[in-house]
């Protein structure tokens, strides 16, 4: 009989210290999980301000194209919109050149639409096109690798997820072969 009692007292032990390692490996689940949760939300949140700052380049960039259009526009049809005011507006004048004056119309409806005074040169332009690309590539580059460390970052929470729910599962199998077994 005590030989017997000793034995149960050994496997409840042993059991009891089984129960401990895995307690201690579910907490440090636990918080390699809030650990990637939170990393999770600094990458998104770096992310997405990534995205934002490609964004606003690339839209500034298409500004800066459609402004240089219709700096070259105007200036290739200033002489014949001067040649027409002198002609008093003259109707015939209009037909003969209808497409440049039109040209030179858009381009000042589109100056007066973008609030703009003063032209800029097209070289001064031309230098922020190429410094904002330059800035998109960089940008995007980081970017890319930004994607990539969220992605394995979610790869590890997802991992980590689907062991604490198999940790939780075998321990609810367990508990019903034990209540069956009662």
């Amino acid at each position: 009989m005590s030989k017997v009692l000793d034995e149960l007292r050994r496997e409840y032990a042993e059991n009891e210290a089984k129960l401990q390692q895995y307690q201690h490996r579910a907490k440090r689940l636990e918080q390699r999980k809030q650990y990637y949760e939170k990393g999770e939300r600094q990458k998104r949140a770096h992310h997405n301000e990534l995205s934002v700052r490609i964004k606003a380049a690339e839209k500034r960039m298409a500004e800066i194209a459609v402004l240089r259009t219709h700096i070259i526009n105007y200036a290739k049809t200033r002489e014949t919109y001067v040649a027409y005011r002198k002609a008093g507006y003259s109707k015939k004048f209009r037909q003969e050149h209808e497409e440049e004056i039109l040209l030179h119309q858009a381009a000042k409806n589109a100056f007066d639409d973008m609030g703009v005074k003063k032209l800029p040169k097209v070289k001064e332009l031309q230098a922020e096109y190429a410094k904002l690309l330059e800035e998109k590539k960089k940008t995007y580059a980081e970017y890319r690798r930004s994607r990539e460390k969220m992605r394995e970052l979610l790869k590890a929470k997802e991992n980590v997820d689907r062991i604490l729910n198999m940790k939780e599962e075998k321990q609810a199998e367990k508990d019903r072969n034990q209540t069956e077994r009662s």
